[in-house]
């Protein structure tokens, strides 16, 4: 079953919206921050973790708004760069020119990793053939000008079927990252797919048709794994690797997998509940959420750093 992961962000909002009350609740829920809003747009890849994060950060905070957007890495960091947002989710480092916007409207920012993907190749569930890719079958497939039709192009084994095609638009940081390392240049792909910023749209296409193919982040596949199957994918003449929370963490599902960020204002940082918020999304409770959404968490170690890169980050904006 497809899981709505827009209508868990308006969710998160309305609950936000509606918790304004003062006092506490059961469960030690307490006002801090009334009245105040933190502003999350981007990746829909990295949405599934901030919607749970700040579902759950409004239930200890009453009267915090958490809206989270997904427009998608690219047309997030848009929004980002004029300050018209906190937070940029990002499946992807931001880009040089977007740093240099940055620059030109004084902002700066601090990059947070706060879990890791396995960007996922899927097919239909019905699909008994198609169990493995390489590279190079996926670079034929999606590079630019490709004349790629049928899945019998692809190898000669495989049926005689037109393959139908989706995948992220081109403002993803998924689209940008796959590209990349599979195509051999950012942004060099084919254009003539199904593509759309909405993970859920892409879900319901390859459920929906015995003979598509489609890439999307990890958490959506196996929120889905009932109607997709994922395509284990062979680099560099190695064996096929499936992903999985072990291959994704360890690396042996590459070139596939990829880290998860978070993009802060760091002129926000001088707001407590600002603060608050980014010290939860990376707190144990914040890695269960990882875990629950469909992601890898860091290691300790990991997190360890970026606890005190948050924490470096504060005591710079407050001038400590």
């Amino acid at each position: 079953m497809v899981r709505m992961f827009t209508v868990l962000v308006c969710a998160c909002t309305l609950v936000a919206m509606g918790c304004g009350g003062s006092g506490s609740g059961e469960g030690g829920s307490q006002t801090s921050g009334a009245g105040s809003e933190i502003i999350i747009d981007g990746s829909s890849t990295v949405a599934p973790v901030s919607v749970a994060v700040s579902e759950e950060f409004s239930i200890a905070h009453r009267g915090v708004r958490v809206p989270v957007g997904t427009s998608g890495t690219g047309g997030g960091f848009k929004k980002f760069v004029q300050g018209e947002t906190d937070i940029n989710d990002a499946s992807r480092p931001i880009k040089e020119s977007e740093i240099e916007l940055c620059k030109e409207n004084g902002i700066e920012f601090l990059e947070l990793t706060v879990a890791i993907d396995g960007l996922t190749v899927v097919v239909n569930s019905e699909n008994d053939f198609c169990k493995d890719l390489t590279v190079e079958e996926l670079k034929k497939i999606w590079e630019p000008e490709s004349k790629i039709t049928k899945w019998n192009e692809v190898r000669s084994d495989f049926p005689e079927e037109i393959i139908k095609l989706f995948a992220p638009d081109t403002d993803s940081g998924t689209f940008a990252y796959f590209t990349e390392v599979v195509c051999g240049e950012e942004g060099a792909s084919r254009s003539d797919y199904q593509q759309s910023a909405d993970d859920n749209f892409l879900v319901t296409g390859v459920s929906g048709d015995k003979y598509a193919l489609g890439y999307f982040g990890y958490a959506y596949y196996i929120e889905n794994e009932g109607a997709l199957g994922a395509v284990a994918i062979a680099d560099n003449g190695g064996e096929p690797v499936s992903p999985n929370p072990e291959t994704i963490e360890d690396g042996t599902y590459t070139p596939l997998s990829r880290p998860l960020f978070l993009y802060v204002n760091k002129a926000k940082l001088k707001d407590a509940t600002m603060v608050e918020f980014l010290q939860f999304y990376l707190s144990d409770e914040g890695k269960d959420l990882v875990k629950e959404s469909g992601y890898v968490p860091l290691s300790d170690k990991q997190y360890e750093e970026q606890r005190a890169k948050l924490e470096a980050a504060v005591a710079e904006v407050s001038g400590e």
